[in-house]
């Protein structure tokens, strides 16, 4: 890094997102497992077949890896007498899932070729997958990522974006992951599909006034002041299980479901984003396949770095 230190930050971002690029390639399985795609599509399609909220559940796994320490299968970790690992951090504790799914994934492409497939490639390539399953466009998955033989809580806790941002610190927390306000937006937009607890939005719907009446009200039947805090609610009230924009018309109605949602239009440098994407799905499509992309092109392990787990549960012994 001391070699790029005359460089702005911009620029820095540039040619290491450029490195990690051209270290990974759509190609890399071809030749050492050349049914590892359609192996884990498979899996994807059954797991949704089976529950179509599994959709969103994988997609968000690929985030919540990626903005920790990189797209490397750490939050795949299960906790060891070495480290606490990610899966018990505040925004991933009785939150994440479909770690079930991605152990048979997981299995069945070792049924194939073992040692070969990454469980952070397995990532990257059931959240294009589930995408397309629910309706949404597709996009060309970089491959060649190697998995992380440790996992950070306390980088979960610090990483991941929380609901209850403002835009300020939904802009920083992207921006320090070398994400532009703009490619937060389109990332955002993986709300149109998915559900969130109540836990996570019971503030907004009692406290706030940049959201409509009726809607909170409805809200509330289900998200009681001191109970239910499992409960859920779609992040999209129009079409939950279907991946395309009406995320972003929920938006511009004042029906975002979490604080960070609605952040996005309410009177900020957002809200013509928002607008744009209401009204155009092909440009939320291109930018959202654009900006994840580039989000799992963060701080891969590559070449001998890493390993390839057998279990996407522990480190290989």
């Amino acid at each position: 890094m001391a070699t790029l230190s005359f460089l702005p930050l911009c620029l820095v971002w540039l040619v290491l997102l450029g490195a990690a690029s051209a270290q990974l390639s759509s190609t890399y399985y071809d030749s050492s497992c050349p049914k590892a795609l359609s192996t884990i599509e498979s899996g994807v399609t059954s797991a949704i077949q089976k529950e179509a909220r599994m959709g969103a559940s994988l997609l968000r796994l690929h985030f919540h890896d990626c903005f920790v320490n990189g797209c490397d299968g750490s939050v795949l970790l299960d906790d060891t007498a070495n480290f606490t690992g990610e899966k018990t951090a505040a925004p991933n504790l009785n939150s994440l899932r479909g770690f079930d799914v991605i152990d048979t994934i997981k299995a069945s492409v070792e049924s194939v070729c073992p040692g070969v497939v990454s469980c952070a490639d397995i990532l990257a390539v059931v959240a294009r997958d589930s995408v397309v399953k629910l309706g949404g466009q597709s996009w060309t998955v970089l491959l060649g990522r190697r998995d992380s033989t440790t996992a950070s809580l306390s980088a979960a806790n610090a990483n991941i974006p929380a609901p209850t941002l403002n835009l300020s610190g939904l802009i920083s927390s992207f921006s320090n992951k070398g994400l532009t306000e703009d490619e937060m937006v389109a990332l955002s937009g993986a709300h149109t599909i998915g559900l969130a607890r109540c836990v996570t939005f019971r503030s907004r719907i009692y406290n706030e006034t940049n959201i409509k009446s009726s809607y909170a009200a409805s809200l509330k039947k289900n998200c009681p002041t001191n109970d239910g805090g499992n409960n859920t609610a779609p992040l999209d009230i129009t079409t939950p299980f279907i991946f395309d924009n009406a995320y972003f018309k929920d938006l511009i109605n004042l029906e975002g479901l979490l604080h960070s949602d609605q952040q996005l239009y309410n009177n900020g440098s957002a809200d013509s984003q928002v607008s744009k994407y209401s009204s155009s799905p092909s440009t939320f499509s291109t930018d959202f396949a654009n900006a994840i992309v580039k989000m799992g092109n963060l701080s891969p392990l590559t070449g001998t770095e890493g390993q390839i787990r057998t279990n996407c549960r522990k480190v290989n012994s």
